[in-house]
């Protein structure tokens, strides 16, 4: 067989691989609550919403080249969207999601307008997004109800004619169906002309410009999707806590999805996933160990220099033996 016929045949082996990876994790996330207790399957609840959140600061950071620390601003105004609707409205889960994702697209339409316009400063405007929404979740006490947040969500009903889902395990495949339906969604973006043109931006924006891109309208585009994506991602955790409080939308929440981004690898889809997982359980369990107890902070400063130093493609770039002979094939 000729070099190119090699070359085709490794790329077909590696994508059935990759689709043979895929399989797999969707089956274990699905029989994780046949084998995990309650405890275990809350944690992986809160896993997958943050990965969603991950996801969409991997479409600004990774994809489009806009490292940002302002997705909590548009997940904290999906929560409490999602609370509000709840306490006041319907507990119907598809008709928050909605209009979580339409308020979060609507509250980064003039946000985002101000940051791209702004990319040398970038960062810290959408630092400052964010301690504006905290700000707004602490005063605007008629809504958010201060520091207080908003407690006594009722159980979320998926879809109408559903029963409420008052157990942990009935509302982890209500987060797994979400996660896994806009997974693809965004999988499937990633090999859009659209796509495309924001990889452009990100590699060389002055050249997209000069050949005729109306640059900016693409990164407002992408910001706003950014923003529906992780109001959704609020969304679904006010169906997993059935409480939300301004620390959802502060800070910490910020810079743990961006220190997931990098972790996981810029870029990478599956990457940003695993990366939410590892900095969650680092924080949330490892933190919690007898032996560290109080340090969680301490243990993702660690493994953030452990990541950069030894992994500088992030988890994303790791090679199992496999695929490097694969490669080698080739």
């Amino acid at each position: 067989m000729n070099r190119t016929g090699t070359t085709a045949a490794a790329e077909t082996a590696g994508g059935a691989g990759r689709r043979l990876s895929a399989a797999a994790a969707v089956l274990a996330l699905a029989l994780a609550p046949f084998v995990l207790g309650p405890y275990a399957v809350g944690t992986l609840s809160r896993i997958l919403v943050f990965g969603l959140l991950a996801v969409s600061v991997n479409l600004l950071t990774g994809l489009t080249g806009l490292p940002t620390l302002g997705q909590s601003a548009y997940f904290g105004v999906g929560a409490y969207t999602a609370a509000v609707v709840a306490t006041r409205l319907t507990d119907i889960g598809l008709l928050q999601l909605l209009i979580a994702a339409g308020v979060s697209a609507l509250v980064a339409l003039p946000t985002g307008w101000l940051a791209v316009r702004a990319r040398g400063v970038f960062l810290m405007l959408t630092l400052a997004i964010g301690e504006i929404a905290y700000s707004a979740a602490v005063n605007w006490k008629p809504v958010t109800n201060g520091t207080d947040g908003i407690s006594g969500i009722p159980p979320v009903v998926p879809l109408p004619g559903m029963p409420a889902l008052a157990l942990d395990g009935l509302v982890y495949f209500h987060v797994l169906a979400v996660f896994l339906l806009l997974l693809a969604a965004v999988s499937r973006l990633g090999s859009t002309p659209f796509a495309l043109a924001l990889r452009g931006i990100r590699d060389n924006e002055p050249r997209m410009r000069a050949i005729g891109y109306p640059t900016r309208r693409y990164a407002l585009t992408v910001y706003c999707g950014a923003g529906a994506l992780a109001g959704t991602a609020g969304a679904l955790w006010v169906s997993v806590q059935r409480f939300v409080s301004p620390g959802d939308a502060g800070f910490e929440i910020a810079a743990l999805a961006l220190l997931a981004v990098v972790i996981g690898g810029s870029g990478s889809l599956w990457g940003a996933c695993a990366g939410a997982a590892l900095v969650w359980l680092t924080r949330d369990y490892l933190g919690n160990l007898e032996a560290v107890a109080g340090r969680g902070p301490l243990l993702l400063g660690l493994l953030f220099v452990v990541a950069v130093y030894t992994l500088p493609r992030g988890l994303a770039g790791v090679r199992l033996p496999l695929m490097t002979t694969r490669r080698r094939t080739t």
